[in-house]
């Protein structure tokens, strides 16, 4: 069974800034201290501010394949083409050449999604009018089906980076969101889109540490399998969510973002076994001088369910956690979990 949970629409931005570092710069101060009423509006904004600073640094071009009838011979002669001018008596040449072009998939993905934007009721007025503006500037880009935008095909360079957060805006806007629901004097929302609500939550987690903790060196870290007589032919790859580390002391999080975090048996309810062998199998791995400095922890995202995580287990000499992270509460609870995670851990 699903387990509905409810994220505060604010705390979103905040997941998404610590996710793309680059909602912390002064260009989204005005974003960070607005209260919004429904997500559309939010993601309105976000998208509205980013694109006024991408286009001061120029919209993002790609190589088109372009053909032409031409007197002057460029790029390759299209031989079909330039025969059937002949026989028309056409002095012409059908050449075929490759063309910066600012009507890439790239920047179509920003002009739809700016199109349905402005015609959401839920977005105020000011950020449609921002929007009808900046749209003008996509001028010659197509718009196309959201039902038909190749996600996969997108590839991020030093040349297209700043799009990286962009585009995963667009992304939630057409794929993300459910419901806008009220919680006391709360909006809330939900999400059915879980892997890609999950890929947000870990790189928040990540973010955060990174940028808060410098010195624990957040990362993604690649365990070594500890076999005896070192063959590793076969054995799967063993990559953390987020390694912490200083002094000697190591922590792995496992980031668990499910629509239910339990498991159910014949009435008997577990942990997912799946989770907790694997965040066993990283420790031990790490740790194969059994010191005891390596800790792990399963960090779930809370939900509706009777059950909440809240353990610590020692386990054959480790310390083996599965806790919880309740997206749904003002963000300053939910960062003073962060923190005392850390500072429990390396005694900050």
């Amino acid at each position: 069974m699903t387990i509905d949970k409810g994220i505060y629409i604010k705390n979103i931005f905040y997941m998404l800034s610590y996710a793309f570092q680059v909602l912390k710069q002064d260009t989204y101060k005005d974003v960070e201290v607005e209260e919004f009423e429904n997500v559309e509006d939010m993601f309105a904004a976000i998208l509205s501010t980013g694109l006024s600073r991408q286009i001061k640094q120029g919209l993002y071009r790609e190589y088109a394949i372009k053909e032409d009838n031409t007197s002057s011979p460029h790029g390759k002669i299209v031989m079909s083409g330039t025969i059937k001018n002949y026989q028309q008596k056409r002095r012409l040449i059908d050449c075929e050449y490759d063309e910066l072009s600012v009507d890439n998939l790239y920047n179509q993905i920003l002009k739809t999604t700016i199109w349905y934007l402005i015609r959401q009721e839920n977005v105020k007025k000011k950020r449609k009018d921002l929007l009808k503006q900046q749209l003008i500037l996509f001028d010659g880009i197509k718009i196309i089906s959201n039902l038909d935008i190749r996600w996969d095909a997108l590839r991020f360079t030093k040349n297209n980076q700043e799009y990286r957060m962009l585009l995963n805006i667009c992304y939630f806007v057409f794929n993300g969101l459910v419901l806008t629901t009220e919680k006391g004097s709360k909006k809330v929302v939900s999400y059915i889109d879980e892997q890609k609500m999950h890929a947000l939550y870990e790189k928040f987690i990540l973010g955060y540490y990174r940028y808060h903790y410098p010195d624990l060196n957040a990362n993604p870290d690649c365990i070594s399998w500890a076999t005896d007589d070192g063959i590793v032919s076969y054995l799967p790859n063993m990559i953390t969510d987020i390694t912490l580390k200083k002094n000697g002391k190591v922590l792995i999080i496992d980031a668990k973002y499910y629509g239910s975090m339990m498991a159910s048996n014949y009435d008997v309810v577990t942990y997912r076994s799946a989770n907790l062998y694997q965040i066993f199998s990283y420790v031990k791995n790490w740790d194969r001088d059994s010191t005891g400095n390596v800790s792990g922890m399963l960090l779930y995202a809370k939900t509706s369910e009777t059950v909440q995580p809240n353990m610590t287990y020692q386990m054959n000499g480790n310390t083996i956690s599965v806790k919880t992270l309740d997206l749904n509460c003002p963000f300053s609870y939910l960062a003073e979990t962060l923190n005392k995670i850390v500072e429990e851990r390396f005694n900050l």
